[in-house]
């Protein structure tokens, strides 16, 4: 039997999709010197959702009323403070897009025609739909790979929506991958849902174990989780030999009186080691199916993980780049780090000194440059407690930041002489 893989690859940064646009068309020359794609069959690679332009062109032609949307926003921000959309988008913590990857190990593929290997695609990519809930128009490219081993999907979405934005009052754009896969538990489900799917539609398919439903499970873990079956198997079947060793030995001293052709007389003790080693067998039994679960399953995170490492081998001269250029500037970051750090608190004891002023007008500039800060998330809500705690523009700015009540003070509205104005960096 064969089994059903669905996984997911989520995409952060606009560079990581043109990298990922590269490979899904096949249009780098190293491909030529790679043995586990065959250029020569990559004309017979299929499109399920086409895409006839650059990745990164596609992605702003999805995303084109998100972008618009973002630049009048910008307007209202001061220049200096202004982002790109492309800066934006990579420096969030949310991805720019999501890959979904569907296969199976390769014997599902062996004596399967190609219209069958459509029908198996179409399945898919009506999961995608129906069940994903993704639209047509947030497809950026679904392709068939059959110039490597095992027939393949590269499904690349760009998950955006609109949402509802509490402090602007409204729905804005946004791209959450969270939206359609919400955790390991959803995805579990949808796993099941694919499953399901593929076997109404005729697949003869097997889901993975039911128990691991972690996306991506480690080979450490499959490591501890095979050690512990090899042990548990080990000691069942020695306590197995050792109760045929012990009802061997009694057979052996054991003489049976015949009493009719249907009856035999035994020791009441040989008796219990025949039951002792019924119940050991039954035991060792037992534990071939999980066995044979863990390993079959090993086999299908195999086929997947070699997947997705040729994909990331593409981008490895990348990643190495990467890697050193991230070392060399790692102690100038924990510099610049703690130096920020001490600017900010620096700042925020200044904001607060004018606050502790007589002076209203200055009180008045300062209030507006906190709440700007907030506003843009330089501030948090507890950098808003630290400044205007016990200040006149407490409740001014503890609204603003939307503060719970239980947190305001009674303020004695006198200035704090004992606050020192130094304001050295």
């Amino acid at each position: 039997m064969s089994y059903a893989i669905f996984r997911t690859q989520p995409i952060m940064t606009t560079q990581d999709l043109a990298q990922i646009g590269s490979h899904n068309n096949r249009e780098k020359k190293a491909y030529e010197s790679n043995p586990d794609i065959k250029l020569g069959l990559s004309k017979n690679n299929i499109d399920l959702v086409p895409c006839n332009k650059k990745y990164l062109t596609r992605f702003h032609e999805i995303t084109k009323d998100y972008e618009q949307e973002y630049n009048e926003r910008q307007k209202t921000i001061r220049k200096d403070r202004r982002k790109t959309f492309s800066q934006a988008i990579n420096k969030s913590k949310s991805v720019v897009a999501d890959e979904l990857l569907f296969t199976a190990t390769n014997e599902f593929f062996k004596n399967k025609s190609l219209d069958d290997i459509k029908s198996w695609a179409n399945t898919c990519m009506d999961f995608v739909y129906k069940d994903l809930g993704y639209k047509k128009e947030q497809i950026l490219h679904s392709v068939i790979h059959l110039d490597e081993k095992t027939p393949h999907i590269h499904c690349v979405v760009v998950p955006l929506i609109k949402k509802y934005d509490k402090r602007a009052n409204k729905e804005r754009y946004t791209i959450s991958k969270k939206q359609y896969i919400k955790s390991n538990l959803h995805l579990s489900q949808l796993q099941d849902k694919y499953y399901e799917r593929l076997t109404k539609n005729g697949f003869d398919l097997l889901r993975g174990i039911k128990g691991n439903d972690n996306v991506h499970i480690g080979i450490k873990d499959y490591k501890k989780i095979t050690k512990k079956l090899n042990h548990e198997l080990n000691m069942k079947t020695e306590r197995l030999e050792n109760a045929i060793t012990n009802l061997n030995n009694n057979m052996k001293s054991n003489k049976a009186t015949l009493f009719d052709k249907d009856y035999v007389k035994i020791k009441k003790e040989t008796f219990n080691n025949m039951n002792i080693v019924i119940n050991e067998s039954k035991k060792v039994m037992e534990m071939q199916p999980k066995l044979q679960q863990v390993f079959n399953e090993i086999d299908s995170y195999n086929t997947s993980y070699q997947l997705l490492d040729k994909n990331n081998k593409s981008m490895e001269k990348e990643i190495e780049y990467l890697k050193d250029r991230n070392k060399k500037l790692e102690n100038e970051n924990k510099n610049l780090k703690d130096y920020i750090s001490v600017i900010f608190k620096r700042i925020k004891t200044f904001f607060r000194k004018l606050l502790l002023l007589d002076n209203e007008e200055t009180k008045n500039i300062a209030t507006n440059e906190i709440k700007d800060h907030y506003s843009n998330k330089h501030f948090d809500k507890h950098d808003i407690i630290d400044i205007a705690k016990g200040t006149t523009k407490e409740d001014e700015l503890y609204d603003h930041a939307d503060i719970p009540s239980y947190l305001r003070t009674r303020r004695n509205h006198h200035k704090n002489r004992d606050d020192d104005f130094d304001l050295s960096l």
